[in-house]
């Protein structure tokens, strides 16, 4: 009856954690949960405002597919003033999120066969739409020693003549891991003289606390012309449930293709998130964005001094983003069980590494506050306790 596709398709894992932590806060269990991806801050005022403003002025019909031509243009200057990397406004196109840019991306050049290298661990949804789309998925494993990166040798290794895309993420979710100008070089190195498609995640590129972002496609002409940029306003500005992503391509003719898909599916985004979207792109935000970051590293330090403070538990200080994948092979093999136990007993909801590819971790949001920080934390080293 259902389609293969359809079928084969599974639930986020983060999503069906955080789903059943807001269930059992509903049914008055103590419940602070660390899974989501998503800041606590509120959207920056001027932002609102521009909304509000469209609202006033009517501006609540159809636009184009690929978003109107102010947004394009204010995305076209961030990414040049920002990130050095030249577009024109027809290399552009505007999504109901950058998850829906990945799956535009990825159903137009994926088939049946094709092979899509994901360094592990990864954001849960890569691996569904390559799956979704007839692609096969393969695996680059990394752990601490490596700083949770691919180098380029891993790259060599894994590269086969059916290699049709490289999905890199930086800074990472789930790990916060960035990758450096100098590292990004020797993989585009790798990659020089083939067909093989970069998609640059970049969502996190406003959250980085002790290095400085780097765009892959800014690195060189080659990676320019063979990478997909994608990013969005979610993490950045805090507009998760505005729902906008963008992505950027030198390659004219899949941009095309891609806006007639959307077209057939979501056509354009909301008309009202477009105008608001502006003024967290032409720096009207900044000081509300370096606000949210300057905090975001404050919980990143103290929730890493006291989980390594837990005898048992270990996590890598993250560079950027707001997660900490944290290490509990000393305690469990079983990362799911482990965070069912931890949110039965304690009260505490995060995501199963397994989730993300990687076995013996968990994944630790700190987008809230101080204080659900340091109370979960401590409900995580009691729990630990008890399997010692």
């Amino acid at each position: 009856m259902y389609s293969r596709r359809i079928t084969s398709l599974s639930e986020s894992m983060t999503i069906a954690i955080t789903t059943l932590a807001k269930k059992l806060k509903s049914e008055g269990k103590d419940v602070i949960s660390f899974s989501a991806g998503e800041p606590d801050f509120d959207t920056p005022e001027v932002i609102k405002n521009e909304a509000k403003k469209a609202l006033d002025e009517g501006f609540t019909k159809y636009t184009a597919v690929a978003g109107i031509p102010e947004l394009l243009k204010a995305i076209q200057s961030k990414l040049k003033r920002e990130n050095n990397l030249d577009y024109d406004v027809d290399e552009l196109l505007v999504s109901n999120g950058a998850k829906h840019s990945l799956f535009n991306i990825i159903q137009a050049l994926i088939d049946e066969g094709d092979e899509v290298i994901i360094p592990a661990p990864y954001w849960v949804t890569y691996p569904e739409l390559v799956s979704f789309s007839g692609g096969k998925n393969i695996y680059i494993d990394t752990d601490e020693s490596c700083g949770f990166k691919i180098s380029a040798d891993d790259l060599k290794k894994a590269l086969t003549p059916k290699t049709k895309m490289l999905i890199l993420t930086s800074p990472s979710n789930p790990t916060g891991a960035v990758y450096s100008r100098a590292e990004l070089v020797e993989i585009a190195g790798v990659l020089k003289g083939s067909n093989i498609i970069v998609i640059s995640d970049e969502m996190y590129e406003k959250l980085v606390y002790d290095s400085e972002f780097c765009a892959a496609a800014s690195v060189s002409q080659d990676m320019l012309n063979r990478t997909i940029t994608v990013n969005g306003l979610s993490k950045s500005v805090s507009m998760t449930g505005w729902r906008i992503g963008y992505l950027a391509s030198k390659n004219r003719e899949l941009i095309k293709y891609m806006n007639n898909l959307q077209s057939q599916c979501t056509s354009n985004i909301n008309s009202i998130t477009q105008k608001a979207a502006i003024a967290g792109l032409d720096g009207r935000a900044d000081k509300d964005i370096e606000s949210m970051r300057v905090e975001f590293q404050k919980r990143r330090d103290i929730a890493c001094d006291m989980f390594n403070a837990i005898e048992g538990l270990s996590v890598l200080k993250p560079e950027g983003a707001f997660y900490l994948f944290v290490n509990i092979k000393d305690v469990s093999n079983d990362s799911m069980e482990f965070c069912k136990g931890l949110l039965q007993e304690e009260g505490v909801a995060v995501v199963p590494g397994i989730g993300f590819g990687l076995e013996g971790y968990f994944r630790f949001s700190f987008a809230t506050s101080m204080e659900n920080i340091k109370e979960g934390i401590n409900r995580v080293s009691r729990y630990v306790k008890t399997l010692q």
